[in-house]
C-alpha cells in the first residue's frame, strides 16, 4: 500500500501531528507514505515524464522523518491555495501549458493530469488535509473514482459536516491571550480597541474568542453592523469601566451595514481575494464619531503561529489514526469529523452540502453585538 498525503490552504497548528499519526500508523502497517510539498501545487507540478527533476515536489515520509515534527506548528510539506480545476493558464507549470482547453471563465480544469500523477507514482489513497478548497477539490477527486480521506482544518471552523477543523482552539486561545495582553496597552491610555481576527464568512473564532475574553463588543461576519449605533454603545463601555477603556472584536469578513467585505490583492485559485483592513477602518470611524482614541490591532497570523494546543495535538493525531483504521478496513470516499464530541466519518462530498455558520439566533445578540450564552445544556463543546 502506497499512501500519498498533502496539507492544503492556510497552515494552522496541529498539521504536523497530523501527518506524523498518519505516517506512524501507515509504517506500523508496512505501507509506504509519499507527501506532497505544497497541497495542491505538489501533483500539479510534477511531472509524470521527468520523474527525477520532479522529485523536488515530494517529500518521502517515514517514522524518523516525521519523529519530531509535532512539536512545531504549521505544515513540513509546506502549503498553497492551488484548486487544479480551475487554474489560470499563466501559472501552470511549462509541460502543462496548451494542453488543456480554456472555460468559459478563463481558466483550465488540470484534473486528468492529477490522476495521471497518483497513477504514475502509484498511489492507492490520498489523505488529504485542508478547509474548504482544499476538500472540495478532494470530494471532486473521489467523484472521479479515487480513492481518499479528507481530514478537515481551518481556524474558523467551519467546514460543513463537522464539529471541530484542526486549528481552531489554538486559533481561539492565542486570540484570548492576546485580546487580554492588549487591555494593558488600552486601559493606560484610556483608549478603544479593535482586535481583527481572522473569519472569512463565518464569525465562530471571533464569537468564541469574544466570549471568554469578555470583551465589550463583538461583530461577527454573518451579522452586519451599523457604526453610528456601535459606536454609541461602545463610547458608554468605555464610560462604564472604573479604567475608561474598552474593546471590540471583529472577524475580517464582518461587513457595516450597506457596506462591503474589505479586500485586497489578487483572487486565489479559489475565487477569493485576501481580507483584512475591516479592524482598522472601524477604529477611524469609532475616532470620528466618539472622539475617543482608537487603536486597531489585526492578530493575523499571530492565531496560527506556533505550536498547537493540547487539544488540537489530540484531534490532529486522531484524525490521522482515523484515515488510516478507515484505509486499513477498506473503507475510502470519506472525511473524518468529530460529532457530538465521538470521532467518526462522513462520505467525503458532505463539505460541499452546505454552509457552516454561526447559529445568530441561539448564540448571539445582533442588537447589541455580544454573545449571548444563556443556556449550554445539551450544545456541543464549542458551542458551535
Amino acid at each position: 500500500m502506497r499512501i500519498g498525503i498533502l496539507t492544503g490552504g492556510g497552515d494552522v497548528p496541529g498539521l504536523n501531528p497530523c501527518i506524523k499519526a498518519v505516517t506512524w500508523r501507515a509504517g506500523e502497517r508496512g505501507w509506504e507514505v509519499i507527501g506532497f510539498r505544497r497541497g495542491w501545487q505538489g501533483p500539479l507540478h510534477y511531472n509524470p515524464d521527468d520523474p527525477e527533476g520532479s522529485e523536488q515536489h515530494l517529500m518521502r515520509l517515514d517514522h524518523e522523518a516525521v519523529r519530531t515534527i509535532d512539536r512545531a506548528g504549521g505544515t513540513v510539506l509546506h502549503t498553497s491555495r492551488t484548486n487544479p480545476r480551475r487554474m489560470k493558464p499563466e501559472k501552470l507549470p511549462e509541460f502543462l501549458k496548451g494542453k488543456f482547453e480554456l472555460a468559459a471563465d478563463g481558466t483550465v480544469d488540470c484534473t486528468a493530469h492529477i490522476l495521471r500523477v497518483m497513477e504514475h507514482l502509484g498511489i492507492d489513497v490520498m489523505v488529504t488535509i485542508g478547509g474548504d478548497g482544499t476538500l472540495t477539490f478532494s470530494a471532486h477527486l473521489h467523484r472521479q473514482g479515487f480513492k481518499l480521506i479528507s481530514i478537515p482544518k481551518t481556524m474558523d471552523n467551519d467546514v460543513f459536516g463537522t464539529d471541530y477543523c484542526i486549528g481552531f482552539s489554538t486559533a481561539v486561545s492565542r486570540s484570548v491571550g492576546h485580546i487580554n495582553s492588549l487591555r494593558t496597552s488600552t486601559g493606560s491610555h484610556e483608549r478603544i480597541a479593535v482586535v481583527e481576527l481572522f473569519g472569512r464568512l463565518s464569525g465562530e473564532t471571533a464569537l468564541i474568542s469574544s466570549y471568554l475574553a469578555d470583551v465589550d463588543r463583538a461583530l461577527i461576519a454573518e451579522v452586519p453592523f451599523d457604526v453610528n449605533r456601535l459606536a454609541e454603545m461602545i463610547s458608554a463601555d468605555r464610560a462604564r469601566n472604573p479604567a475608561n477603556y474598552a474593546m471590540v472584536v471583529i472577524s475580517e469578513g464582518a461587513k457595516m451595514l450597506g457596506g462591503e467585505l474589505v479586500q485586497h490583492g489578487e483572487a486565489d485559485d479559489h475565487g477569493r481575494r485576501r481580507l483584512g483592513g475591516i479592524g482598522q477602518l472601524l477604529g477611524e470611524e469609532i475616532t470620528r464619531i466618539t472622539g475617543v482614541d482608537a487603536i486597531s490591532q489585526s492578530l493575523g497570523y499571530l492565531m496560527r503561529a506556533g505550536a498547537p494546543d493540547a487539544l488540537d495535538q489530540m484531534v490532529a493525531k486522531s484524525y490521522g489514526t482515523l484515515a488510516v483504521q478507515m484505509i486499513a478496513e477498506g473503507k475510502t470516499g470519506l472525511m473524518t469529523v468529530v460529532h457530538d464530541g465521538k470521532y467518526a466519518t462522513v462520505p467525503a462530498d458532505t463539505c460541499i452540502q452546505g454552509r457552516r455558520r454561526v447559529d445568530v439566533a441561539a448564540l448571539y445578540d445582533a442588537e447589541t453585538y455580544r454573545p449571548r450564552i444563556a443556556n449550554v445544556l445539551g450544545k456541543p463543546m464549542f458551542l458551535n
